[in-house]
């Protein structure tokens, strides 16, 4: 009996896919539900599915990079906002909270632990008992530099098949997405994963 040739370049896709030809193009799965249920729209498969994938090697990656660097990334979070404040390295924890985008009671846990490792240290504010201060160290100071650039200098690495031209292109298309999708599943207040 004759084969399908439908069939036989399923077979050949999903033979490349168990040689180590890494998973299905996104093309071939939106080509596929096509095939299986004209009609369907498919377009957004091309977009979200590379996405997704992307977020996972990009996560996987950061977590190999911090993990050789000693430092997690609620810890990192912490001492790059900090850092990134400015002299003197010191916020409210109000104010932290709000430019981590996480919940008062997980800044607390993280202030907790950095202090614990000597990162950070917190005092009330001078005729504001009531404030809380956070302050970089001096050690936490050290290590928010050397790890930041190791992850700045890795990220660099990975988009570097882009050209600057694209790489601006691309963070501008993003940057929309990202609004767009906030917009429509009304939820502005995602957490700075990845962020440093």
């Amino acid at each position: 009996m004759p084969r399908d040739p439908q069939d036989e370049q399923r077979t050949a896709a999903e033979a490349g896919a168990d040689e180590g030809g890494g998973p299905p193009a996104a093309q071939d799965i939106a080509d596929a539900w096509q095939r299986e249920r004209p009609g369907t729209p498919v377009d957004s498969i091309t977009i979200v599915t590379p996405i997704w994938q992307l977020a996972k090697l990009f996560g996987d990656d950061r977590r190999r990079v911090l993990n050789r660097a000693g430092v997690d990334t609620a810890t990192l979070d912490l001492l790059s906002t900090l850092r990134r404040s400015g002299p003197p390295y010191t916020l409210n924890t109000r104010e932290l909270a709000r430019r981590s985008l996480v919940t008062a009671g997980a800044v607390s846990q993280r202030i907790t632990r950095a202090e614990r490792e000597g990162l950070v240290t917190r005092h009330p504010a001078p005729g504001r008992t009531r404030t809380v201060l956070v302050t970089l160290t001096e050690a936490g100071h050290q290590l928010v530099e050397v790890t930041v650039d190791h992850v700045l200098h890795r990220d660099a690495d990975l988009v570097d098949a882009l050209t600057p031209e694209q790489r601006t292109q691309l963070a501008d298309l993003l940057g929309t997405l990202l609004h767009g999708v906030q917009s429509r599943v009304g939820d502005h207040t995602i957490s700075q994963v990845g962020q440093i």
